[in-house]
């Protein structure tokens, strides 16, 4: 990958979206890992109003700190960069005071984090004429849906989709984003537990973008090895069962007999 042209590419992308578009710039959800840090990298470099928001819920202090530097990075490197920290713990702590304890299983709870922080976002954007920038890549969002639906999904522009979690990381690097981002393991961070996405998927991003390209090739699968074999197996099933996230939604269509 020409990774500086892309850069550009992306950059100019933005710029020209925003400004078609008729808004001041973007905000961007900054969590401590790259995704989230590319995302808001390239939106800086726009040099468009870029706001970067910190949202702690429960927060692991590692992941809150990684992105608290990371936004004053950007705050150093571009005048047009505003961070903000707004702490949802409290309002995440109400919600859970007002739901019904028998539906506050793990999963649900992860997913009304990922919401509260898009109500967040769409907050910011609101008042200040700004765009919400997904932090979607291709093979987490696109491939296997590892995603929370009108949570992080929710946006207005995903300049990162078309990258595989590999190539995001290359961009990283070119754009000089801190190490301790770059070496983190990946976590949505939406549990108590702070566990990881290799061991919540049961296969790493590089090995799910085998699969990936391995499925959009369509070639004998008799070719794989045993390993190879059971990883595509895990992206078949998270991208059949992910489907509802990732294709428009289905509209009933009246017969026009019965009108």
């Amino acid at each position: 990958m020409q990774t500086a042209l892309v850069i550009d590419y992306l950059v100019s992308w933005l710029a020209d979206y925003c400004d078609s578009a008729c808004m001041n710039g973007f905000v961007v959800g900054v969590s401590g890992g790259i995704d989230s840090a590319v995302t808001s990298a390239l939106c800086a470099k726009t040099r468009r109003q870029t706001m970067l928001v910190n949202m702690p819920i429960y927060q692991a202090r590692d992941q809150f700190d990684r992105a608290a530097q990371h936004i004053q990075a950007c705050e150093r490197q571009y005048a047009s960069v505003r961070g903000v920290t707004v702490d949802l713990t409290r309002v995440f702590q109400s919600i859970e005071q007002t739901f019904p304890a028998d539906i506050q299983d793990g999963l649900t709870m992860a997913n009304t984090r990922a919401r509260l922080r898009m109500l967040t976002l769409y907050a910011q954007a609101s008042h200040n004429r700004l765009l919400v920038a997904g932090t979607g890549n291709r093979v987490e969002d696109f491939g296997i849906g590892f995603f929370t639906k009108y949570g992080d999904g929710g946006v207005d522009i995903s300049p990162i989709a078309d990258l595989m979690k590999t190539e995001v990381y290359e961009l990283g690097r070119a754009l000089g984003i801190a190490e301790s981002i770059l070496t983190c393991p990946s976590t949505d961070g939406l549990w108590p537990d702070n566990r990881t996405d290799e061991s919540q998927i049961g296969a790493t991003y590089p090995e799910l973008e085998k699969a990936m390209l391995f499925e959009e090739s369509q070639q004998d699968e008799k070719k794989l090895s045993p390993r190879e074999r059971a990883v595509l197996a895990i992206y078949r099933k998270f991208n059949r069962a992910n489907r509802h996230k990732t294709e428009p939604i289905p509209c009933a269509k009246i017969p026009p007999e019965l009108r």
